[in-house]
C-alpha cells in the first residue's frame, strides 16, 4: 500500500491557480515530472483562464468553472494524443493560468520630449503622462505572440512594449492635431479618446482589450516652460515703460538701504545723464552748418496729472533722505513752471 500510496501522488488530481499579486499575467503550473491523473479536478475562477500546451501546441482552453479532466472534455488534447475513450490512463501537459481581469492604473508617459510643430510658437518640444488599463482577452494569442513558455509574465514585462506604441501614436495625433500648446489643456478628453481608438488595434494584436485611457497632462520641458512664463508675465506687465518706472521707483529705496547702494545708483544715474550729453553733443555736431531747418516741434506738455504724481515719488524720495529739501524745491518749481 505504502508504494500505491507514492505512485498516487505523483499524479496530480485537482489543478487551481491563485494570484500572488496583481502584476502577474500568466503563470504556469508547476509540473515538474509530475503526471495529471485522468478524471481530475481543474479549477478555473472567475477573472481567469486555463490554457492547455501539448507537446509545444496549443489545445484546450477553459473559461471560468469547475472541471473534470475526461476525454468530454479534453476533446483537441483527446485527439491529439489519440486517446481511445477506454483508456483511462494518466498524461503530461503544461497549464498555463491567465488573469483576464483588469489591469488598472498603468503609467504611461514620454522618456523624452517629442518634436511638433506649434501654431503658435513654431518647433516645440512635449512631455505628455497619464494612465491607462487593459485586460487579456485572448489567451490562445497572448501565449503564442507574447508570453510564450515562460514561467511567469507579468505586467512590467509587457509595459516598456505598449508605452512605445503609446509614445508613437502621442507623436502623430499632437502632430496632426493642429492643436496650439495653450489650447490642449482643454483637449486632453477628447485626446485620450482619439488615443484609445488609434491603439486598440495594437493591443488587439497580442490578444489584448485596451479598457480606458487618459492623458493627464500636457507640458513643454523645463527650459521650454520658463521662456513661456517670461512672455506670460510680460504679457501682464502691459505698459512696458510705466513697467520700468515702478521697478526703478521701488529698487531706490532698497539701494538706499544697503552698503553702497546709493553711490551705485548715483552713478548708474550719472552715467545715464553722461551718455544723454553725449548723444545731445553728437546732435549738435551733426547739425552744424547745415541750412535753417523747420523748428522741431515742441515736446507735448506734461499733463497735471502726471507732475502731481511725479512731484508725490519726488516727496518720497526726499522723505526717505534720497533727495534734499533744496533738490525737492527746485524740481518742484521746475515742474510747475513746465504747466504754465
Amino acid at each position: 500500500m505504502a508504494l500505491m500510496d507514492f505512485i498516487k501522488k505523483q499524479f496530480i488530481d485537482v489543478i487551481h491557480w491563485t494570484e500572488d499579486d496583481d502584476s502577474v499575467l500568466v503563470s504556469r503550473y508547476p509540473m515538474q515530472d509530475m503526471e495529471i491523473q485522468y478524471g481530475a479536478q481543474l479549477t478555473v475562477r472567475e477573472s481567469q483562464a486555463a490554457l492547455f500546451v501539448n507537446e509545444g501546441r496549443v489545445a484546450d482552453l477553459f473559461a471560468p468553472g469547475l472541471y473534470t479532466l475526461k476525454t468530454q472534455t479534453l476533446p483537441i488534447l483527446t485527439n491529439l494524443q489519440n486517446w481511445d475513450k477506454l483508456f483511462q490512463s494518466p498524461f503530461k501537459s503544461d497549464v498555463y493560468f491567465f488573469s483576464t481581469r483588469l489591469k488598472l492604473d498603468r503609467k504611461w508617459g514620454t522618456p523624452q520630449p517629442v518634436t511638433i510643430r506649434d501654431k503658435d510658437f513654431g518647433i516645440v518640444r512635449l512631455r505628455a503622462f497619464g494612465l491607462y488599463g487593459y485586460r487579456i482577452v485572448d489567451p490562445k494569442l497572448f501565449h503564442t505572440e507574447v508570453s510564450g513558455t515562460r514561467e511567469h509574465y507579468t505586467v512590467d514585462d509587457l509595459d516598456g512594449q505598449l508605452r512605445g506604441t503609446m509614445v508613437s501614436c502621442m507623436s502623430e495625433l499632437f502632430g496632426e492635431s493642429g492643436v496650439a500648446f495653450l489650447d490642449m489643456a482643454a483637449n486632453l478628453s477628447e485626446f485620450g479618446a482619439q488615443l484609445k481608438a488609434r491603439m486598440e488595434p495594437a493591443f488587439a494584436k497580442f490578444g489584448l482589450a485596451l479598457d480606458n485611457f487618459v492623458v493627464e497632462s500636457v507640458s513643454l520641458p523645463e527650459e521650454l516652460q520658463k521662456v513661456l512664463d517670461q512672455r506670460i508675465g510680460m504679457n501682464m506687465v502691459g505698459d512696458l515703460n510705466k513697467f520700468t518706472q515702478y521697478q526703478t521707483a521701488n529698487a531706490i529705496p532698497i539701494a538706499a538701504g544697503n552698503e553702497g547702494g546709493i553711490a551705485g545708483a548715483g552713478a548708474g544715474l550719472g552715467a545715464g545723464i553722461a551718455m544723454g550729453q553725449a548723444m545731445a553733443g553728437a546732435f549738435t555736431q551733426a547739425t552744424q552748418g547745415a541750412a535753417p531747418a523747420a523748428a522741431p516741434a515742441a515736446a507735448p506738455a506734461q499733463s497735471a496729472e502726471d507732475v502731481v504724481a511725479l512731484l508725490e515719488k519726488l516727496h518720497g524720495l526726499m522723505e526717505k533722505g534720497i533727495l534734499t529739501a533744496e533738490e525737492f524745491a527746485a524740481k518742484k518749481a521746475e515742474l510747475l513752471g513746465k504747466l504754465s
